[in-house]
């Protein structure tokens, strides 16, 4: 019972820390405008870009090493698949995301792709947790409490941008909270099917990287930079630093 509640609360906790960055809309008195609005865009640009690059692709890159295809080919690969996929989708779902989400929902279906593998990756750690691993508890741990800090910003960067856009405080929360829940049917899925799903992981992280970095050069860095150009590019670097400092932290 005890090892049961605590797979659970490691499988929970980086939903938990998602639903706390989107909890940031309330913190707004109301909708930012102008310069405001471009550089809260513009940092959430720079916290997706960063998390891309090491909460995603290099983490791929380090798995593709362990496999036989060349190490380039699955994070290449994987990243041309999850853009093209993501562009996919925008025109298959047409007026959903044109009529009125527009930018915040191609926002929504990134991060929330990107959840995915993170939530995979965490039921890996516990399913070794569970099954004796050396040192995989506190491994295990370390990477819910790693994935969850980083899960913050994360959030914000979903529950933010749908409020400036003029949505109800309350929708643009149940919104980033909804793009997380999407972590824990990962990690149960790959409790499921460990075995398997290790040895897609490469594809499937760096798929959702490529989804991250379509729709922030699509999308948020031309309206972070736009008319303020100065202003912009200042908030996409201090959004890129943060979420940088976050992985490297942990």
């Amino acid at each position: 019972m005890n090892g049961f509640v605590w797979a659970a609360g490691l499988i929970l906790l980086p939903a938990a820390c998602t639903a706390l960055g989107a909890a940031g809309v309330f913190l707004l008195r109301r909708p930012a405008e102008g310069r405001g609005r471009r550089m809260l865009t513009g940092g959430a640009a720079g916290v997706m870009l960063a998390a891309s690059i090491w909460s995603l692709l290099l983490p791929a890159i380090e798995r593709a090493e362990n496999q036989s295809l060349p190490v380039w080919l699955p994070p290449a690969a994987g990243l041309c698949i999850g853009a093209a996929g993501l562009l996919w989708a925008e025109k298959a779902a047409g007026s959903l995301l044109e009529s009125g989400a527009g930018q915040g929902g191609r926002m929504v279906l990134a991060v929330t792709l990107h959840n995915l593998p993170e939530g995979m990756v965490t039921g890996l750690a516990v399913a070794l947790a569970l099954a004796g691993a050396e040192n995989a508890v506190s491994g295990a741990f370390a990477l819910s409490l790693g994935i969850g800090l980083q899960n913050i910003p994360e959030g914000a960067a979903v529950s933010l941008p749908l409020r400036q856009q003029g949505h109800s405080r309350c929708r643009a929360f149940g919104v980033g909270v909804a793009s997380g829940l999407v972590e824990p049917l990962g990690a149960l899925a790959a409790l499921a099917l460990a075995g398997w799903v290790q040895a897609a992981l490469p594809w499937l992280m760096s798929a959702a990287a490529g989804c991250m970095v379509c729709v922030t050069a699509q999308e948020m860095i031309p309206e972070a930079v736009e008319a303020d150009e100065a202003a912009g590019v200042v908030s996409i670097v201090l959004g890129f630093a943060l979420m940088m400092a976050l992985d490297l932290a942990l």
